[in-house]
């Protein structure tokens, strides 16, 4: 993992999970991971790492402007592979006790997906398959996702869908090379 957090450029192709992990090879290992301590899985999780910061590691949301011109402060303090919110961040770090997790680790980040959507599964009832679902509440928040918040939000409805096609693209893909990337491949004494 520490070798994919040195990792300065998402991956060449992020519409194809085969491409993503053999791209960087230690990021399955992450997501095998999250997807056996949390039960969300893989595509799932890939889903929202591309929609939320298209797997670049210290993605922001875009600064508002002041007159046009000048740039102006940012929405919201999300930051990272999974553009987790500070206050839930420091949420995920303390019920884990993952004291050192950074939002730009991608092992981290997708550690941090698992928490968040296999609470969230847990609070609306959905399934932790169900990326549609789950999007609106990691968006909305599970209160907001209970409340409906999202019924009047037309672009996020379809945000949802498209994370949800998506997932499901991922899916098929890792359907064809997910037994090759659960192979240890030694080198150097690492795998």
């Amino acid at each position: 993992m520490a070798l994919a957090a040195c990792t300065p450029a998402a991956p060449r192709n992020i519409d194809d999970a085969c491409d993503i992990f053999e791209d960087r090879r230690g990021w399955y290992a992450a997501s095998r991971e999250s997807r056996e301590r949390w039960g969300t899985p893989i595509d799932v999780q890939l889903a929202i790492v591309h929609q939320e910061s298209r797997f670049k590691r210290k993605a922001k949301p875009p600064r508002r402007r002041i007159l046009w011109i000048f740039p102006g402060p940012r929405p919201s303090s999300a930051y990272g592979y999974a553009q987790a919110l500070d206050s839930t961040w420091a949420e995920y770090k303390r019920e884990t006790r993952n004291w050192r997790a950074d939002r730009d680790d991608f092992g981290d980040a997708v550690d941090f997906i698992g928490w968040y959507t296999s609470r969230s599964a847990r609070n609306i009832g959905a399934s932790r398959g169900d990326a549609f679902r789950l999007y609106l509440a990691y968006h909305e928040g599970d209160g907001g996702y209970r409340r409906g918040t999202w019924r009047r939000k037309q672009w996020l409805v379809d945000t949802a869908r498209r994370v949800d096609a998506r997932a499901k693209r991922y899916r098929g893909q890792l359907a064809q090379c997910e037994r090759r990337l659960g192979r240890r491949r030694w080198f150097f004494g690492l795998f």
